[in-house]
């Protein structure tokens, strides 16, 4: 059933506008990955920029953590729409600046901004989506946004490289621009959801005591899913092979994993919680000892991709998971939280295998440390969604 907000009925192309909207936060990292290495040599001459340039690619990542909660409790406050569409604007204006910028902390400051409005971009427009729709509708338009979202990364790189080169390392800066056309659609075919005189005497706290469990469990698949997709460059290049345009395959192919998994949580969606969450992580052990023991690139691709397939049928089932827990006054600032959760678990992935590393004796056996627990999450899931009769209430 779709949510009306007085006459107005959410419809597919509301659905659509909103994934659109859900891939700004995807484009404002994966784009200029193909220029990174120019980036670097344009800024060789800046003390620190080994360091200060990778940041200037990851710090929007950061501030999708950080402030996605604060993003959704004001849209709880004043209003989605009204929230979405400044952030809209500020994407697109702020984002492009860095094409004309020639001061590397000054393109630093400009992509924090960027990360402020990515925050409040991502988690209104999943809220909203929440808000249009219920039950198996929502879930299964939550289930296509991460599919696409997943899929438009492959696009985004390649429309990267082009820009990057016709135009030189700023080129990518310029496809920022494309929010702009997206707010005029947005101001005009969206509608409010839920009247914040509403929600506002409503004053329904965010329930921690029943999404915190939730939140904790996104934050360890946003690591295992990231890890993967961090390492594969290095994982492969155990096979002998070093080509950047097979280790590109590779990468493609496990964002295509993602977008196959969220396809059968779509299929499977009455089972959101603990048993999909268990099967999610079958999938991911099953990955994880694949890349870390075999020899070839084929097979350590083939297990990679496994692996990610796991990761998309975890990454909608913890989103459905805690939306079925939250009350309508509360979801954009419990949609918020889950948002952060997942990015914090992305921006401490490279770091925690960093460390792992040397402890461990190396990257396979780090990768096998994440199958052993991994497969323990697994039996704990499975342990836990015997004990549910029935799937969760919508």
């Amino acid at each position: 059933m779709s949510r009306s907000a007085g006459t107005q009925v959410a419809t597919g192309r509301h659905a659509i506008l909103l994934i659109l909207t859900a891939i700004m936060p995807t484009m404002g990292i994966v784009a200029l990955v193909p220029v990174l290495p120019l980036l670097l040599r344009e800024f060789a001459g800046v003390p620190g920029s080994a360091v200060l340039v990778p940041v200037a690619l990851t710090i929007p990542a950061l501030c999708i953590a950080l402030f996605s909660p604060g993003a959704g409790a004001l849209s709880d406050r004043f209003g989605r729409k009204p929230v979405l569409l400044l952030a809209l604007l500020v994407y697109g204006v702020v984002g492009t600046l860095p094409f004309v910028l020639k001061d590397l902390p000054a393109i630093i400051a400009a992509r924090a901004v960027l990360g402020l409005a990515e925050a409040a971009i991502m988690t209104v427009s999943t809220a909203m989506l929440a808000d249009y729709f219920e039950g198996d509708r929502r879930e299964r338009w939550i289930s296509i946004q991460m599919a696409s979202v997943s899929l438009s990364a492959i696009a985004l790189v390649a429309i990267g490289g082009a820009l990057g080169e016709a135009l030189g390392a700023r080129g990518p800066f310029l496809l920022y621009i494309v929010a702009l056309p997206i707010a005029l659609a947005v101001s005009a075919m969206l509608f409010e959801p839920v009247h914040r005189a509403a929600r506002t005497a409503a004053k329904v706290r965010l329930p921690l005591g029943t999404i915190v469990p939730v939140l904790l469990i996104t934050i360890a698949v946003g690591v295992l899913f990231y890890t993967i997709i961090v390492q594969v460059g290095p994982i492969i290049e155990r096979s002998g092979v070093t080509s950047p345009a097979l280790i590109g395959l590779a990468a493609a192919g496990t964002n295509l994993g993602v977008a196959i998994g969220s396809i059968v949580f779509g299929r499977f969606k009455a089972h959101a919680g603990p048993r999909l969450l268990a099967l999610g992580l079958a999938l991911v052990a099953v990955g994880y000892a694949g890349t870390a023991l075999s020899p070839s690139f084929a097979a350590i691709t083939a297990f990679a991709i496994l692996a990610c397939i796991g990761s998309g049928v975890m990454l909608p089932n913890m989103l459905a998971w805690v939306m079925r827990r939250l009350p309508a006054a509360a979801r954009g600032s419990g949609t918020g939280a889950w948002t952060g959760a997942f990015f914090l678990g992305q921006f401490a992935a490279p770091l925690i295998s960093t460390l792992l590393t040397p402890v461990t004796g190396g990257l396979s056996q780090t990768l096998l440390l994440y199958t052993g627990l991994a497969l323990a999450g697994a039996v704990a899931a499975l342990i836990a969604g015997s004990r549910e009769p029935h799937a969760l209430p919508a």
